[in-house]
């Protein structure tokens, strides 16, 4: 994966944009980082993100998307 990656999974339905986090986030070497787009907050990724040590940022941007960086330490 490039140091930066942006998945947009907009209108996926669930699982399926967690799988596509999941996926990303465990090809993430350290100082890595990856961009998910969706279209609600992911509040269970965010308690697996922390579980497993990963930094994230969500953003509401005006369109209403939610944008999550993660970050690998």
């Amino acid at each position: 994966m490039s140091p930066h990656h942006v998945i947009d999974a907009r209108g996926l339905e669930p699982p399926e944009p967690f799988e596509k986090a999941m996926e990303a986030v465990a090809d993430l070497l350290p100082g890595e980082s990856v961009t998910l787009v969706l279209d609600r907050m992911p509040h269970p990724l965010f308690r697996v993100l922390e579980r497993d040590g990963y930094r994230y940022s969500p953003l509401i941007r005006d369109d209403g998307a939610v944008e999550i960086l993660i970050e690998r330490p």
